[in-house]
Formats: structure tokens, C-alpha cells, sequence
């Protein structure tokens, strides 16, 4: 683009009441005062998120822990605003559960491995 080509513009006044979304990938949804409806899949996952936080808090904490708790409570949330959760969102939480698995796989064969060494 050259300077003497139009730049492109958006210009927002006051808004009150509305959703919009911007970009090319951009997605807005809106839902005024009513709880929106959720499918059993989407029932069976917040019911999920909950079990596992649930079990978070009464292990002891970690980095990684605290990351993953936080990402559930992030799902959790949209979920109840929503009705769903965002495919990013749900992504970010398959990458932190397939770290903790690893993790928490490799800290229990460890702790199994100590108790038969007897120590």
C-alpha cells in the first residue's frame, strides 16, 4: 500500500446492547438474560471440569496444577455464559491434560518404583 491509498477505518461510537466481532476469523454470540441451552455432551463435560477441579484442590498443588485448574475454571465459565466452549479453549485444555497425564503417569510409576525399593 502506498501513502496515498486509503487505510482501512473502523470507527466505534457508543454501544450498549449489542455484539459485534471483528476479523476475518471473528465470532460473536450474545445471549440476554437467559441462561443458554446446552446438549448432554456439553452437560457431561461441565460436569467433568467440575470433578476435576474438585480433585485438583485436594492434590498438592503445582505449577502445572494451577495451570490446568485455572484453564478448567476458564472453560467452566464460558461454558456457563455460553452454552459451550470455544475450540481454542478446548484445545489449550487437551494440551495441558496430555502434560499433566505425562507428568502425573511418570510421578506415580516414580512413587510405585520408591515404594518397592522400599524407600
Amino acid at each position: 500500500m502506498t501513502s496515498e491509498e486509503p487505510q482501512p477505518q473502523i470507527h466505534i461510537g457508543e454501544v450498549s446492547g449489542s455484539t459485534f466481532a471483528i476479523g476475518s476469523h471473528a465470532e460473536a454470540r450474545s445471549y440476554h438474560g437467559a441462561t443458554p441451552p446446552r446438549d448432554e455432551a456439553t452437560e457431561q463435560l461441565l460436569a467433568a471440569l467440575r470433578g476435576l477441579r474438585a480433585e485438583l484442590s485436594s492434590a498438592e498443588p503445582t505449577d502445572e496444577g494451577a495451570d490446568l485448574d485455572a484453564a478448567l475454571a476458564d472453560a467452566e465459565d464460558e461454558i456457563t455464559r455460553t452454552g459451550s466452549a470455544g475450540e481454542g479453549r478446548l484445545r489449550r485444555l487437551r494440551a495441558l491434560l496430555a502434560d499433566t497425564v505425562a507428568v502425573s503417569t511418570v510421578a506415580a510409576s516414580a512413587a510405585t518404583v520408591a515404594t518397592l525399593l522400599g524407600t
